[in-house]
């Protein structure tokens, strides 16, 4: 793709799906269905975030918006009401982070440091109580094997669980994983986008940082990785003692009993790096 051809939002979108499109073939979607989620995506946005609020969306304002067909805008839109039946007031939160969030916040299962307790499998204030609370119908055995599986929880010579992590991330391309995926690039374009249309009405731009450098040599690589892995944690475990005990489910023991919209929010820390490619004049990107 020559750069010269294309706009600065061209360019940006292209760097966007490059790492996408790899994704998308290790895991053997075809360019077909991601052209048609494409096109669902760009029906929804067009019906829900540039509707008018004095009148019903319409598949015409819709088609002109789009450069879809009407026919195709009615297909994807009734698809999309499908799915929105199928799923009324979803919460998309992965159940294995919430046993883990209310094991770090709930006193309920604290020492009385405030520390997470060792747990027992069952009875009272146990691992299965903790599930319960925060995992809904997720069994308490399917639960512990996953966080033993990716080594959050081990089993004490006392019989008892402990927590190992204040953290859960599965690994690979798992149902969990590719559901972060999704969660973590649609929260940073949204952050993006909020920034770039002037920050909405109250005109406060969303925190939105990186770091970078280009010219760092590979031997510095090894001691920079886990540095930067180590603050990183210690600051989002800094910010979830401050954010957590204000969740509804924890502060309700797992009810949600507060009334009022709930607001969905966070912080995300990614790292990343890769080898600095010349360009064809023979200058570094």
């Amino acid at each position: 793709m020559k750069s010269s051809d294309t706009t600065p939002l061209h360019r940006a979108l292209y760097r966007i799906l490059r790492p996408m499109a790899r994704l998308l073939l290790r895991n053997g979607i075809p360019f077909a269905e991601f052209a048609e989620l494409v096109r669902r995506a760009y029906v929804d946005a067009a019906l829900e975030d540039f509707a008018d609020n004095r009148k019903k969306p319409t598949d015409s304002r819709a088609a002109v918006m789009t450069g879809l067909t009407r026919k195709e805008v009615r297909k994807q839109r009734e698809i999309l009401a499908g799915e929105h039946e199928g799923t009324p007031g979803a919460r998309h939160e992965n159940r294995a982070s919430r046993v883990v969030s209310g094991w770090v916040h709930d006193c309920a299962f604290q020492t009385g440091e405030g520390a997470p307790a060792e747990l027992p499998f069952d009875g009272p204030l146990s691992f299965s109580e903790l599930v319960k609370r925060y995992s809904g119908d997720m069994t308490p055995r399917a639960v512990l094997e996953e966080l033993m599986r990716v080594g959050v929880v081990a089993t004490e010579a006392s019989g008892k669980l402990a927590l190992r992590q204040r953290a859960y991330v599965p690994t690979g391309d798992s149902e969990e994983m590719l559901q972060i995926f999704g969660e973590d690039v649609s929260d940073l374009i949204a952050t993006i986008d909020h920034n770039l249309v002037g920050s909405g009405a109250d005109g406060q731009p969303l925190f939105q940082r990186t770091l970078v450098y280009d010219n760092i040599p590979p031997e510095v690589m090894g001691r920079w990785r886990r540095y930067a892995a180590q603050q990183s944690q210690a600051m989002l475990e800094q910010l979830d003692k401050w954010l957590g005990p204000h969740d509804r489910d924890i502060a309700g023991h797992g009810e949600n009993k507060a009334t009022g919209e709930a607001v969905r929010t966070g912080v995300g820390i990614f790292y990343f790096e890769d080898p600095v490619q010349p360009d064809v004049s023979g200058e570094q990107e």
